[in-house]
């Protein structure tokens, strides 16, 4: 069965989510959660628990920032109060954090997520056997890899079919340390990096209390590919809106949702995905591009 999750920039934006047919809410909080839209508070999370709740809907909450010791010695009380709340999995890559719950009875599901380090199915299958529900495959995987991680894997795995791919962390403030540097004030608008030997790269960059961000050049759009993913047995898709705001991004969830019911059903047709793929591009930012990133590339050519 298809599984649909998606960020949320607001209250307002995760309960219009959950009404249009999202399957699972994926937000957290600013200390524990990594890159996400916005960061809830405890009563935010808890009154978004209960909306999803009630409409027979998931959430699962970000816990998978890198974690130092002092992170680590708050995390259990964070944990938990998710368990109160009743969330209904997290995601998580430290192993520390996965000691702790097992240590203090913490019996939420979880999800591993260690970013760009998930590239095969045993490594999955070894978290599996320790208690994971599932697992996030790194972003830039192609096609033919993911046919056989899918045919392998002993729990479900997601991918991303829509938004923007991190290709860099570090947990040094690195745009901060240079505008020091050169005496600036760290502008507030988007801003971007590029290549000296391919000037048409534009890398996303921001800092946040984790670090410094990077993202590829060219936003994930993979829904022309839909079917191909549900043939491979690869059916828990994420949408992020990290970079796509508002409106837009439940409009283009929406789309989503429509191509998941026509491929759940008998409706799936070359006209609708190419509809759909239209509208996910209009709807999409303007200043921003699109690709299939890794999707279509051959594996021998990005080892």
């Amino acid at each position: 069965m298809i599984e649909l999750i998606t960020t949320a920039e607001s209250v307002d934006q995760a309960k219009l989510l959950v009404s249009a047919g999202v399957d699972t809410l994926y937000i957290g909080e600013e200390q524990f959660g990594l890159r996400l839209p916005i960061a809830f508070s405890q009563d935010e999370l808890q009154e978004i628990t209960a909306f999803a709740h009630a409409h027979q809907k998931r959430v699962c909450v970000a816990v998978n920032a890198l974690m130092h010791n002092d992170m680590i010695e708050k995390v259990v009380p964070y944990l938990a109060f998710l368990q109160t709340v009743g969330v209904d999995s997290i995601t998580v890559g430290d192993p520390g954090v996965i000691h702790l719950m097992k240590k203090h009875d913490i019996t939420i599901p979880y999800v591993y997520d260690a970013q760009t380090l998930v590239t095969s199915a045993r490594q999955v299958n070894f978290w599996a056997k320790r208690g994971a529900v599932g697992a996030v495959l790194a972003r830039e995987i192609p096609f033919e890899e993911l046919k056989a991680i899918g045919s392998q894997v002993t729990v479900p795995v997601e991918v991303l079919v829509y938004g923007a791919t991190c290709i860099h962390h570090s947990k040094r403030p690195l745009l901060e340390n240079y505008f020091n540097f050169t005496k600036e004030t760290v502008p507030s608008e988007d801003l971007y990096i590029s290549e000296p030997k391919k000037p048409d790269t534009h890398y996303s960059i921001f800092e946040d209390s984790h670090g410094t961000h990077v993202f590829a050049t060219n936003d994930l759009n993979l829904l022309p590919h839909l079917a191909s993913l549900v043939e491979a047995g690869i059916t828990q898709w994420k949408l992020d809106g990290i970079f796509t705001r508002g409106n837009n991004f439940v409009e283009i969830v929406r789309l989503f949702i429509e191509a998941k019911r026509a491929l759940a059903g008998d409706g799936w047709t070359t006209a609708l995905q190419e509809s759909l793929n239209e509208r996910v591009i209009a709807l999409h930012p303007k200043e921003r591009t699109l690709d299939t990133g890794f999707f279509l590339k051959d594996p021998n050519n990005v080892k």
